[in-house]
């Protein structure tokens, strides 16, 4: 009788045991299935945040040479599909849909946004004009790309999961000013100023082309290129005895100062001795004290940054003579430099530069459209 019991709790136990072994490989089978699901949902989450970031690279690029924000957001599109591509997710390239009608419910959305810290963005899509951000999305599901697939959970009937994921970057390309960067840094800022005439003729197809820059070589080479130039002296500023230089810092910068801001920038000790914020006013308006003008005496620092973007100020007017002008500022301009010759006859003297987009720090954006061109914030991940 006891023997008997005995025999049947030993079977007890071998089908306990049959039944726990079968669980516990669902639970390793279920384990490696969701693993390899997160994985794929984080390989996922990088091809999102990479083709935003380039697509929204491209679209300012695109911007930057001329192109309306329609134009630059439909030839940004192909830079989306290259970097899903090339960013594959479980072994596969990624596909994403580049609507061209700017859906909201597509996989490539272009937008604008007001706030590029991560604070209450809202994404609009009304004004192809204000356009500063793009949204991707990445996804992974029966009718693109394919379900991610399941291995051990196939055998209760279970193929593959849904996955999706999206990003949003975005740029600053309306400027109202600058303040010093987070890191500390100097900003490409010179003290020279354009004035607002000559801009617009150079924007309207005005100046020659006799220069190109070799993006390749990084030099500045003689010949065409399609972007115009203009000589930024000298310039007819209206002001006596001042040929467009600004005092960026304390009034009356020495040559040495100004030597200093063309090869290294603006530095955070120039925009606290500048006294006042260097932005935009409400009314559109910057003001800046004149300095004596542009000299020989930096001829050779203009020359050592040819071909590098640099950020100039445009002016409206400007009142009083030498030292005592006050410009008008209204508009931040990128640009790079490509010829220097200040000896010789006033008539032979020039600082030759044509219109460049430059990407800097720092700055601080304007929601008033055409308050810069050709200067952008570095592309930023905000979703």
């Amino acid at each position: 009788m006891k023997r008997q019991q005995k025999q049947t709790r030993r079977g007890a136990i071998a089908v306990l045991a049959a039944f726990l072994a079968i669980v516990l490989v669902a639970m390793v089978a279920f384990s490696v299935d969701i693993g390899y699901v997160l994985t794929a949902k984080e390989e996922l989450q990088r091809t999102a945040d990479a083709s935003a970031l380039a697509t929204c690279w491209e679209y300012g690029k695109q911007l930057s040479l001329g192109q309306t924000s329609t134009a630059a957001a439909q030839l940004a599109r192909a830079t989306a599909s290259d970097y899903a591509a090339s960013n594959g997710v479980t072994g596969h390239p990624m596909y994403v849909s580049a609507n061209v009608d700017n859906d909201a419910g597509g996989d490539i959305v272009f937008g604008y946004v007001s706030d590029l810290n991560g604070g209450a963005n809202s994404f609009q899509t009304g004004d192809a004009a204000l356009y500063n951000a793009v949204q991707v999305r990445a996804r992974k599901e029966s009718s693109l790309n394919g379900e991610v697939p399941y291995f051990f959970a196939r055998v209760f009937g279970m193929h593959g999961q849904i996955l999706r994921a999206g990003a949003t970057a975005a740029i600053v390309r309306d400027v109202r000013g600058f303040q010093t960067p987070a890191d500390g840094s100097n900003l490409d800022l010179l003290p020279f100023a354009l004035d607002q005439q000559t801009y617009d003729n150079l924007m309207a197809g005005g100046g020659t082309d006799d220069w190109r820059w070799n993006s390749t070589t990084k030099h500045i080479e003689s010949g065409h290129d399609g972007i115009r130039e203009i000589n930024l002296y000298p310039q007819g500023t209206g002001s006596p005895g001042n040929r467009g230089t600004v005092d960026i810092g304390g009034c009356n910068n020495s040559t040495s100062d100004i030597a200093r801001q063309i090869l290294h920038g603006v530095s955070p000790q120039d925009l606290i001795d500048f006294d006042r914020p260097m932005e935009f006013d409400d009314s559109g308006k910057l003001y800046m004290n004149g300095d004596t003008g542009i000299s020989a005496g930096v001829k050779d620092e203009l020359a050592a940054i040819k071909g590098q973007p640099r950020i100039i100020p445009v002016f409206a007017q400007v009142q009083g003579p030498g030292n005592n002008a006050e410009y008008t500022i209204v508009k931040w301009f990128g640009i790079r430099i490509m010829d220097v010759s200040l000896t010789g006859a006033a008539s032979k003297k020039r600082v030759t530069i044509q219109a460049a987009p430059i990407v800097v720090k720092g700055v601080i954006p304007s929601t008033t459209t055409g308050t810069s061109s050709y200067v952008y914030s570095p592309v930023v991940l905000i979703k």
